[in-house]
């Protein structure tokens, strides 16, 4: 493996700034789109479910991929599947951005997904390659943390701004200028590094995996969309069994998948449990977020990205605050203090109503984002601190997989949850029209929103009355079930982590035993050089 020389240097820190650059482009695609929504709904007219799997496609494939990539990686060199991977996805990039029907977007989505697994794994673990010093490798993984966090900071932005100038493609074509500086810069700024022991990739792990996220993910998204019906309970059922499967190879294979050994760990294993949680909600509380703004309070996309980015900066100066307050408080009050706020936070979303405007759910939002903090700061170093040395790149795998997984699933459980509220609210008004345009108005906010301007002066503003008090009871509900999970959470997290007295994961040691020997050779010794011969050895006697 190649490696830089001891001391950091301009080339070092210029090559991590051309990491930081894809990590801080694949992070942002997760957010990006949530404000083009409405706008590629009016142009290609997707049905609800259709919907949902643009948006979350990419991060369900992330998650998939992962920890394949990871593997794939250490085999053929980390740098070249990073090049491979940011190519890819700046073709996908323009493939998506102009695409025509929701099944050349969903497809575009999908390519960009396994190209930014690709990207991931590769970005942090040459990050760390470049610093042997751990003081200036810990700093170098802070960067490449933020740059991820302030992607995900700045889709809105990016996405309202494009909005607002151009059309909702121009979002995807963003990443394409970082991309090509990417690809000219690596090659001779990068090391290239790879394992020289690495685990066989196992195909039949990855399809195994594959086969059991998306039909699971497919059943979950239609029972909550249609009610109970045979084929999305069944997919549901087999994404469920082959993931059994799945675990029961994993454990026979000799350079496993995923490594589920590491769940033997109690503190490594809570951790995961409450970042993985608080994941599903704050990306699916984020997108229902974005939805009431635009469709509800009725502001421009740009206003909205700007409301959704002081959220995320609060969210980042509680990472950055978050492990001095750890010197001072145990991590896991810390973190449950901050998780307790932030289901607070979530209870507010209740409040709301749907001629509040956006002034009551931006306060709640920020609230939510600030009790966020320490988990998200913490929560990296309590579960890295308790794993082994020798298992520390599959510990981080998993990691990274269970959070792209839970920004992945928060879409899907959320945006199913807010979507069956508001139909069952939105269909007393829809009897006395057309079929055409009660069946839009029924799929989704976007769709009322839609119809209600192809509709008479007084007629579209009942339909729109009528969706928006629907879609802000489905915030209602979200908010609730928020506030609930975060507060099962915070209590998680207080009882399991109590044990780890630093953010390291290091539990009290226990004070030593005494050594009888101890005492043998120190009075041994004075045998030798004292006339205390019998009383010494009385005493070993003893």
């Amino acid at each position: 493996m190649t490696l830089v020389g001891t001391t950091a240097g301009r080339r070092e820190w210029v090559a991590l700034a051309t990491l930081g650059l894809p990590t801080l482009l694949v992070a942002m695609d997760f957010s990006v789109l949530y404000l083009a929504v409405p706008h590629l709904s009016a142009d290609m007219a997707p049905s609800g479910t259709e919907q949902l799997w643009i948006v979350d496609i990419y991060g369900f494939l992330i998650a998939g991929f992962l920890v394949t990539m990871g593997t794939l990686g250490d085999r053929i060199g980390r740098k070249r599947l990073l090049l491979i991977g940011g190519a890819v996805f700046g073709l996908a990039s323009v493939a998506a951005a102009y695409s025509t029907s929701p099944e050349t977007l969903i497809a575009s989505r999908a390519l960009l997904g396994v190209a930014g697994a690709a990207v991931m794994p590769s970005t942090l673990a040459l990050a760390s390659g470049l610093f042997p010093d751990p003081k200036r490798r810990s700093r170098a993984i802070a960067i490449y943390l933020s740059c991820f966090m302030g992607g995900l900071t700045l889709g809105p932005v990016v996405g309202g701004l494009m909005l607002h100038y151009f059309w909702w493609g121009a979002a995807f074509l963003v990443a394409v200028p970082g991309i090509l500086l990417l690809l000219m810069l690596g090659p001779s700024l990068l090391p290239e590094q790879r394992s020289p022991v690495a685990g066989r990739l196992d195909p039949v792990s990855v399809a195994l995996s594959l086969a059991a996220i998306l039909p699971f993910v497919y059943g979950l998204k239609e029972l909550a969309r249609d009610g109970w019906s045979l084929l999305p309970a069944a997919a549901t059922v087999f994404g469920v069994a082959v993931g059994l499967v799945f675990v029961r190879r994993q454990r026979a294979l000799v350079h496993p998948l995923l490594d589920l050994r590491l769940f033997a760990n109690r503190t490594y294993r809570s951790a995961l449990v409450v970042m993985f949680v608080a994941g599903v909600v704050g990306t699916g509380t984020y997108l229902v977020i974005t939805l009431y703004l635009q469709n509800v309070a009725g502001v421009s996309p740009l206003v909205a990205g700007l409301l959704l980015a002081p959220p995320a900066i609060l969210m980042i100066i509680g990472n950055m605050v978050s492990p001095a307050m750890a010197n001072h408080v145990r991590p896991a009050y810390l973190i449950a203090g901050g998780l307790f706020l932030a289901g607070l936070g979530y209870l507010t979303f209740t409040l709301t109503t749907a001629t509040s405007g956006p002034t009551m759910i931006f306060v709640a939002f920020c609230v939510a984002m600030v009790g966020t903090g320490p988990m998200a700061a913490l929560g990296n170093h309590l579960a890295m601190g308790s794993a082994p040395q020798d298992k520390a790149g599959a510990a981080a795998s998993i990691m990274q997989t269970g959070n792209e997984l839970g920004l992945g699933l928060g879409v899907a459980v959320f945006g199913t949850l807010a979507t069956a509220v508001y139909r069952g609210n939105v269909e007393s008004a829809l009897g006395s029209l057309p079929p055409d345009v009660a069946e839009a108005a029924r799929e989704s906010i976007d769709g009322a929103v839609a119809a209600a301007e192809r509709l008479p002066a007084d007629a579209g503003a009942e339909l729109l009355a009528t969706a928006r008090d629907a879609f802000t009871s489905g915030v209602h509900a979200v908010g609730a079930v928020s506030a609930v999970a975060f507060t099962g959470l915070a209590v998680l997290a207080a009882v399991a982590l109590k044990h780890a007295r630093n953010v390291h994961g290091e539990e009290p040691a226990p004070p030593p035993e005494p050594d009888p020997l101890d005492e043998i050779d120190e009075f041994e010794r004075c045998s030798e050089t004292l006339p205390w011969g019998p009383y010494c050895s009385t005493y070993r006697r003893r």
